[in-house]
C-alpha cells in the first residue's frame, strides 16, 4: 500500500515483508498474541478511503507509524491525501480486497475492540531498505529518462561512429586526470611552465644566465680554490707512493682547513672531536677495516656487534620486546628505510598513490624519499609563533591515501620538538603508522630526564609511534657513516628488506639500501657506545642543553633579534624583524664563525655541541652577535653583500629551477679538478 504525504514523498509498505508489532496507548503486546493483524489495518485504511472517496472529500489518516530507529521516524498524524494522491494508491484498497499478509502481533478481534486508529502504533514497520524503497524509484526514472536521451541522441549514428566517440572520450578522460591528478600540484606545473617560456624569451633569459653563471662562479671561486703551488691529481701515480709519502701527501691536504672547527666556531658538522675517543675508534676502526656484515659467517663479530647497538638504541626509545631495526649509513638512508617500508604497506592495503604528510620543517631526506619512491610529499604548514606543526592541519590532510604520518624530536631549521604526543593519538585514531625523525637530537632526548631536563612522550612509549630514525653519528658520537633505523614491531621492518629470491648468484637479500657495508664504521659505533656508557652521554647532554638554554636566553635579550619558536635541545634560531638577518651571517663568519642559514623564513641557527660547552666558547659567541647587531641596528635598511646576499635572492627567487640549477651548480663544484686562480669566497658569507 503506498501513502503519499503532503510533500510528495512517498513509503512504500510491503505487505510480504512487513512484520507488525502494535501497541496500544504506548503498551508493547506480547509476540504470543500472534495473528493476522496487518490485514485488518490495511482493510480499515481501505475503508476510510472509500468513505472518503463516495462523499468527495480528502482522506484524513490519524494513525501513526513509528519506523526503526535506523530510517527517520515518519510520522504520519494528521496527514492529508489529494484526489491524485488517492488514485496512486494500490487497487488492492478497491472492493475490500486487501490481501491479509502473514503478521505477528495481536489477534483482529483484540486490535478492533481495542479503540479507534488514533490510538495504534506501528513500530517498526518498515526496515531500511524499505524506506529507502522511493529514492531508488526515483533514480530508476531518472535513468530510464537518461537511457531514453541518450538513445534518442544517437538514433541516426552508426555503430561505428558511436565506438569511435567511446574510445575518444575516454582517453582524453585518461589523459585528463593524469594531467590534473599527480604528485606535484597543478599549481606548480603551470608556474614551471610559464618561467621555461619567460626564459625563452631571448633578453630576459640571457640576462638570467648571466646572474646564474656569476653565482656558479663565485662559488666555484670558494671551494675550488687551491694554495700557491699546489695541483690536483688526475691520473694514478706510475710507481705507488711509499707510507711516508702518502702520509706527507694527507698533512697537505689538511692545510686547506680554514675554519677551526676544535674551538667551537661551527654549529654542528663535529659533535665531540676528543682525543681519547679518536684513538679508540681509530683502533677499532683498523682492526675491522675488512670485515663486512654482509657476510655474516665470515664477520660473526660484526653481526654480534650490530644486532647490539640495535638493541641498545631500542632501549633507550623504551621499545618494547618485539622492537628492532638496523644500522644505516647515516639519517637519510634511515629515513629512506621507513618511508619505502610504508609505502609497501600502503600498496598492501590498496593505497596506489602513498602520501607522507609531514611538517614543512621536516628534513629533506623526506623529499628525496617521495621523489625515490613515487610517493607525495604533502608538507603540513607550522604554528608561526612556536613553530610546531599544526596537528589541525595534520587532521585535515588525512586521507584515503596517506601512508606515514612524521614528526621531528627536534626538527633541525628551529630546533623545536614537534607534539609527538598529539600526533600519536591522530595514528592510533586513524591506524596509520606515525614515524618520528630523531635524526638531530636523538641521543639527547633520552637522557634529557636523566639530566634535568625532561621532555613530553616522544618515543615507543606512546601507542601510536611506529618508527624512530636517530644518528649514532651525531650525538652518539659514533664516527660519520652510521646511523639506526628502529621500529615498534617486526613486522614493519620486514618491508624494509629487500629480498631477490631467483638470482642465479643464490637467494640474495639485504637489511637496508646498501649490499656490501663498513664492518669497520660498526664496530666503531659499538665501541663508542660501550666506552661513553650512560653516565657518559648523560654528562655530555647536561653540558649541552645548559650551554644551548642560556645561548638562546641572552639572545632573547638582544633588540632587533628574535629566537624562533621555543627550542629545548640544542639548535637555537635567529631571526630579525629590523633587517636582513643574513647581513649578520655575513659579520658572523668576518668573525670565524661558520652557522647554518636557513630560509621561509630567513634566519640562521647554531647548532651546539660538546664543542661548544668549553670555556668561553658559548660567552665569546653572544657578545660577538651583541656586537654585530648593534653595528647592523645603525642602519638596519643597508643592502646585504657577498653570500648573504646570495643566500638572500635565492630565497626570493619565484622561479625555483633556478636555485635547483644553481645548487647543481655547487655539486658540479665539489667534483671539479679545475684550480681557480681567483681570490675565495666563504660559503657563509666570509669576504676578503
Amino acid at each position: 500500500m503506498r501513502i503519499a504525504t503532503s510533500n510528495s514523498q512517498a513509503m512504500v509498505l510491503s505487505q510480504n515483508k512487513v512484520a507488525c508489532s502494535l501497541q496500544i496507548r504506548g503498551e508493547a503486546l506480547p509476540q504470543d498474541q500472534s495473528s493476522n493483524c496487518c490485514d485488518a489495518i490495511i482493510e480499515s485504511v481501505c475503508h476510510a478511503k472509500e468513505g472518503a472517496e463516495s462523499k468527495g472529500e480528502a482522506l484524513h489518516l490519524p494513525v501513526k507509524y513509528m519506523f526503526p530507529p535506523s530510517p527517520p521516524v515518519m510520522n504520519f498524524e494528521s496527514q492529508t491525501l489529494s484526489h491524485d494522491q488517492k488514485d496512486s494508491m494500490p487497487d488492492t484498497c478497491g472492493q475490500n480486497k486487501c490481501a491479509p499478509p502473514p503478521c505477528r502481533g495481536i489477534p483482529r478481534d483484540t486490535m478492533r475492540s481495542s479503540g479507534t486508529l488514533e490510538e495504534l502504533t506501528i513500530e517498526p514497520l518498515l526496515k531500511l531498505e524499505s524506506a529507502l524503497q522511493v529514492y531508488k524509484e526515483m533514480v530508476l526514472l531518472y535513468l530510464e529518462e537518461g537511457r531514453r536521451q541518450v538513445n534518442a541522441q544517437c538514433a541516426d549514428l552508426e555503430p561505428l561512429q558511436i565506438i569511435g566517440a567511446t574510445v575518444i572520450t575516454t582517453l582524453v578522460s585518461v589523459w585528463i586526470k593524469r594531467f590534473l591528478f599527480q604528485q606535484e600540484s597543478l599549481t606548480s606545473r603551470i608556474k614551471k611552465q610559464v618561467f621555461r617560456i619567460i626564459r625563452k624569451i631571448p633578453f630576459i633569459g640571457g640576462a638570467i644566465q648571466s646572474q646564474l653563471n656569476k653565482a656558479l662562479e663565485d662559488m666555484s671561486a670558494s671551494l675550488c680554490t687551491l694554495k700557491e703551488g699546489m695541483s690536483y691529481t688526475k691520473q694514478l701515480p706510475s710507481k705507488g707512493l711509499s707510507q711516508s709519502q702518502v702520509l706527507d701527501k694527507i698533512r697537505e691536504y689538511e692545510t686547506l682547513n680554514e675554519v677551526q672547527w676544535e674551538k667551537g666556531c661551527v654549529s654542528g658538522a663535529v659533535y665531540w672531536g676528543d682525543k681519547a675517543l679518536t684513538d679508540l675508534l681509530v683502533k677499532v676502526y683498523g682492526d675491522f677495516a675488512w670485515s663486512n656484515p654482509l657476510h655474516p659467517d665470515i664477520f660473526p663479530g660484526v653481526r654480534k656487534m650490530e644486532a647490539e647497538v640495535v638493541r641498545m638504541a631500542c632501549t633507550l626509545f623504551h621499545g618494547g620486546p618485539n622492537s628492532c631495526g638496523t644500522v644505516t649509513s647515516g639519517g637519510t638512508e634511515s629515513i629512506l628505510m621507513a618511508c619505502k617500508a610504508y609505502r609497501d604497506i600502503a600498496y598492501e592495503r590498496g593505497i596506489k598513490y602513498p602520501e607522507i604528510l609531514a611538517p614543512v620543517s621536516v628534513h629533506a631526506a623526506f623529499d628525496k624519499a617521495a621523489h625515490y619512491f613515487g610517493m607525495k610529499l604533502v608538507h603540513i604548514p607550522l604554528d608561526k609563533k612556536t613553530m610546531k606543526v599544526d596537528v589541525k592541519a595534520m587532521k585535515r590532510a588525512i586521507g584515503k591515501n596517506t601512508a606515514m604520518l612524521v614528526c621531528s624530536a627536534p626538527q633541525f631549521p628551529h630546533g623545536v620538538m614537534d607534539p609527538v604526543e598529539e600526533v600519536s593519538k591522530l595514528a592510533v585514531r586513524y591506524n596509520i603508522p606515525l614515524h618520528v625523525d630523531a635524526c638531530l637530537g636523538g641521543f639527547l632526548i633520552v637522557f634529557m630526564d636523566k639530566a634535568g631536563y625532561p621532555l613530553a612522550p616522544f618515543d615507543f612509549r606512546l601507542k601510536g609511534v611506529t618508527s624512530i630514525s636517530a644518528d649514532t653519528h651525531k650525538y652518539g658520537y659514533a664516527p660519520k657513516g652510521s646511523s639506526v633505523i628502529l621500529y615498534s614491531e617486526k613486522k614493519y621492518r620486514h618491508y624494509q628488506y629487500f629480498v631477490a629470491p631467483d638470482w642465479q648468484g643464490g637467494i640474495y637479500a639485504s637489511p637496508s639500501v646498501a649490499g656490501s657495508r663498513p664492518g669497520g664504521i660498526i664496530a666503531a659505533c659499538w665501541a663508542t657506545m660501550m666506552h661513553m656508557g650512560e653516565n657518559g652521554y648523560i654528562d655530555a647532554t647536561k653540558k649541552i642543553i645548559s650551554t644551548a638554554r642560556k645561548i638562546k636566553t641572552e639572545i632573547r635579550e638582544i633588540k632587533g633579534v628574535i629566537v624562533l619558536g621555543d627550542p629545548e635541545i640544542s639548535v637555537v634560531a635567529l631571526g630579525s624583524d629590523d633587517f636582513d638577518i643574513f647581513r649578520l651571517s655575513n659579520a658572523l663568519t668576518s668573525k670565524g664563525w661558520n652557522l647554518n642559514t636557513l630560509q621561509f623564513p630567513a634566519s640562521i641557527h647554531i647548532c651546539c655541541t660538546v664543542l661548544h660547552t668549553q670555556p668561553g666558547v658559548a660567552d665569546h659567541f653572544i657578545r660577538d652577535v651583541k656586537e654585530q647587531v648593534a653595528i647592523i641596528m645603525k642602519n638596519p635598511k643597508e643592502r646585504t653583500t657577498g653570500m648573504g646576499a646570495i643566500y638572500g635572492m635565492a630565497q626570493a627567487i619565484p622561479d625555483r629551477s633556478l636555485v635547483t640549477e644553481i645548487s647543481q651548480g655547487f655539486l658540479d663544484c665539489l667534483y671539479s679538478t679545475e684550480a681557480v686562480n681567483s681570490n675565495s669566497n666563504h660559503m657563509n658569507g666570509k669576504d676578503h
